[in-house]
């Protein structure tokens, strides 16, 4: 695909886009009541977005242009923002985690699979090379420290063979390696490579030009236009004092530097524009005088009848449902019509090659340059506006008393920050982020991630959940919805600080599930799409560390310090339910499993939007908690679930061929789907690897693979019986979200269902005081 391909292909999402603001626009005027047609509203605006996001995500990726990647990635960032937020609508108006959307899909003319969220290449573009960085600090602090890495799960080997060893054998989830034959790559795919790194470097060499352009234009600009824009601005401020004393009889207060200086008043306008609002001020100013003197005697009794109606009006409009305020909006709109403004129409057939546009970089520094002369511009005039005052009007200087009331709010706000200073305290203001990270490394704090993409938890939809939902019954989630909630959650405010910083915010993160389905695993795809560190803060793999009160907070406070610095970053707490244990077993006493059961609560507050930091708990067994605690401290709850027919169907196939299987008519896979539901993905990736021997691949052109030889090998292994399975499905039922859902089905609204939630949870908290 060209150059010309993809802008051809930018120009179309960007007009999709502005028609798909435009509906929103109007959608968010009209207030709703029926719950079905708000639903279909979300999600129609939810499956546009992502179609939208596709395309964008893919334009970014290919076009070399500096100037119009910034703006698409402005773009692209706004689109990922309001896909979260529409989320959010989903899951509140909803009250689950898991949307099916059949219907929509049909109308709109897309399967399934056009649902699929990409994660932005530009994650691990942009910072390829601090991640590659780390990665060699890391390997070497190993090293170092005669830690044996071949020993760790979580640690590689510097090499690249042992690399790929240790993928095979230690991966969690998926020992998946392509079979022998796929490394034969066809000369296509190594022609595809090159045409990708080339893209790479132009990108990257444009990207160059374009900073130092902005450098040497802005300069060039200061020697040729500087004086003259000094001199319009100087004329310009002179004849605003003149005309102002001409029309009020006095000259104007010159504004503030806070307040925008000079630029307030002339922000896009000509002189004869200021003097028109200068009279059109006087003029209104006259009228509210004798508005107010007529209003004084008559205002009492109405405003008491007032009240009451606008209560009333208040019910009635808090019945309707309406969407809530978005803060990506404005950013999107902003995006569109500077491509209207600018590259809609734009002639580039002088730009073949598509480097910066140095008009474009002219225009802007222009404005920039002016702002900064302004200021200088604005320091001569204020003076001379003095002068002028003394000299024509004899004022006088009044000695300035907001100066006082400043210092004083000025005083209030450093003894807070005193206070803030006292409370914050960095307990390690003496040592280096490195030494820390260091420290932590040594202790095995802070881990190695494994290379696993999230493309790999492999699974298919639910093609019935809209069918269960309509006879109430609550379906398991897919395993691809799992993998989107992933990408929602956890990837995309990770990868994003500006889509972090807005849109609804996600701190922590439960992935619940029974053994063999993949928790683990995603844990580490979270952390190898986004170049997060990952902490492991397990209470195995804390206990005896850091001992005592003092040691725990030096912990915390090392862990989350880096963290911060060196963000994104992920804290995982594996078999989190031992932290918030209803009874310690006296086996795991000693270990003091429940250390971090206070302070994680404490934590939680201390994240602020900007910090991209995101605590990951796994567990096998969350009914061993103490349910209220636990939830307080995770925010989203994940049912990871055993993989249905669709997802066994598939998990099958790709993970015998990845393991040097050949599929042939001889091997029924359906069956082998059908006779393995309750086993895990764990169980499948054992058992084709226990198959797969060397001899047996050798051996396939004579014999070829049957179904009875995995069903032989599945026989001696332990599924996850329908018990378990309804166990998991009941735990969740009594958490907050599941409790709002379960009420809801069975006829109260959502709106009584968090009424109902609210009060429960009031009367829980009576009910331990009175204890």
């Amino acid at each position: 695909m060209s150059n010309a391909m993809y802008n051809k292909m930018w120009h179309q999402t960007q007009e999709a886009l502005s028609a798909l603001l435009d509906k929103e626009t109007q959608k968010m005027i009209e207030p709703q009541r029926n719950q079905v047609l708000i639903f279909q509203t979300l999600a129609t605006f939810y499956i546009k977005y992502v179609q939208i996001f596709r395309n964008l995500e893919n334009v970014y990726d290919q076009i070399v242009h500096p100037q119009k990647r910034i703006l698409i990635r402005k773009v692209l960032d706004g689109v990922m923002g309001r896909i979260l937020e529409l989320k959010n609508e989903m899951v509140e108006l909803e009250l689950t985690e898991f949307h099916y959307f059949d219907d929509i899909l049909q109308d709109l003319k897309l399967a399934p699979q056009q649902l699929d969220i990409p994660i932005p290449k530009y994650f691990l573009k942009e910072k390829l090379e601090v991640i590659k960085g780390r990665e060699k600090i890391l390997a070497q602090i190993l090293a170092d420290s005669g830690i044996d890495t071949s020993d760790m799960v979580w640690r590689r080997f510097h090499q690249y063979k042992e690399t790929e060893k240790l993928r095979e054998e230690e991966m969690i989830f998926l020992g998946m390696n392509p079979p022998p034959l796929f490394n034969e790559v066809s000369a296509t795919v190594i022609q595809a490579e090159k045409v990708d790194c080339l893209r790479n470097e132009v990108q990257i060499k444009h990207e160059e030009d374009y900073r130092e352009a902005l450098v040497t234009i802005k300069n060039d600009l200061k020697l040729i236009e500087g004086l003259d824009i000094k001199e319009n601005l100087q004329d310009q401020i002179w004849h605003w004092f003149i005309e102002c004393r001409n029309l009020t009889g006095t000259f104007p207060d010159y504004p503030d530097i806070e307040e925008g200086g000079s630029a307030i008043i002339f922000s896009n306008k000509t002189i004869q524009q200021v003097i028109e609002d200068i009279i059109a001020n006087q003029e209104e100013e006259e009228k509210n005088e004798k508005k107010k003197k007529k209003k004084k005697e008559k205002q009492p009794k109405k405003a008491k009848k007032q009240k009451k109606g606008t209560k009333e009006k208040n019910k009635e409009e808090d019945e309707k449902w309406k969407m809530s305020p978005s803060l990506f909006l404005p950013a999107m709109k902003e995006g569109c019509n500077a491509y209207r403004e600018i590259w809609m129409k734009k002639d580039e057939s002088w730009n073949f090659s598509q480097d910066y546009d140095p008009e474009l970089i002219k225009e802007e520094k222009r404005k920039e340059l002016e702002s900064e002369i302004r200021v200088q511009v604005d320091e001569l005039m204020r003076q001379e506006l003095k002068n002028l005052k003394l000299a024509v009007d004899r004022e006088r200087e009044r000695p300035v008393k907001a100066g006082k009331k400043k210092d004083k709010k000025k005083g209030k706000k450093g003894k807070k920050k005193e206070k803030k200073a006292k409370k914050d305290k960095d307990l390690t203001a003496d040592r280096t982020i490195e030494s820390l990270y260091k420290e932590l490394v040594e202790e095995g704090l802070l881990i190695q991630a494994l290379k696993v993409n999230l493309s790999d938890y492999i699974g298919d939809y639910s093609y019935l959940g809209t069918t269960l939902r309509q006879v109430s019954i609550e379906p398991m989630p897919s395993l691809l919805d799992v993998r989107q909630l992933i990408t929602l959650y956890g990837i995309w405010p990770l990868g994003s600080a500006a889509v972090h910083e807005k849109a609804p915010l996600v701190k922590s993160l439960l992935l619940a599930g029974p053994s063999g389905v993949g928790k683990k695993m995603l844990v580490h795809a979270i952390c190898t799409e986004t170049g997060a560190n990952l902490f492991n803060l397990s209470s195995s793999n804390i206990a005896g560390k850091y001992p005592g009160k003092n040691g725990l907070q030096m912990m915390l406070h090392a862990v989350f310090k880096v963290a911060r610095q060196l963000q994104p970053s992920v804290v995982w707490i594996e078999d989190t339910e031992k932290t918030f244990y209803k009874k310690v077993p006296n086996a795991e006493k000693m270990n003091e499993p429940k250390r971090l059961k206070k302070h994680l609560p404490q934590i939680l507050k201390l994240l602020k939007p900007d910090d991209r930091i995101l605590i990951v708990g796994t567990t096998r067994r969350p009914f061993d908690a103490e349910l209220q605690s636990f939830c307080k401290v995770y925010q989203k709850i994940i049912l990871v679930p055993r993989p249905d027919y669709a997802s066994r169907y598939v998990l099958w196939k790709q993970i015998i061929e990845r393991n040097g299987g050949v599929l042939t008519s001889a091997l029924n896979v359906s069956c082998l789907a059908k006779v393995t539901d309750g086993f895990t993905q764990g169980h499948i990736v054992e058992v084709v690897k226990g198959v797969l021997t060397d001899q047996r691949i050798r051996q396939q052109i004579h014999k070829p693979l049957t179904a009875v030889e995995f069903i032989m090998a599945i026989a001696s292994m332990n599924p996850v019986y329908k018990e378990e399975e309804e166990s998991f499905k009941n735990w969740y039922a009594k958490t907050p979200l599941g409790k709002k859902r379960a009420l809801a089905i069975t006829g109260g609204s959502a709106e009584k269902a968090k009424d109902k939630g609210k009060r429960k949870g009031k009367k829980e908290k009576k009910a331990t005081k009175k204890k």
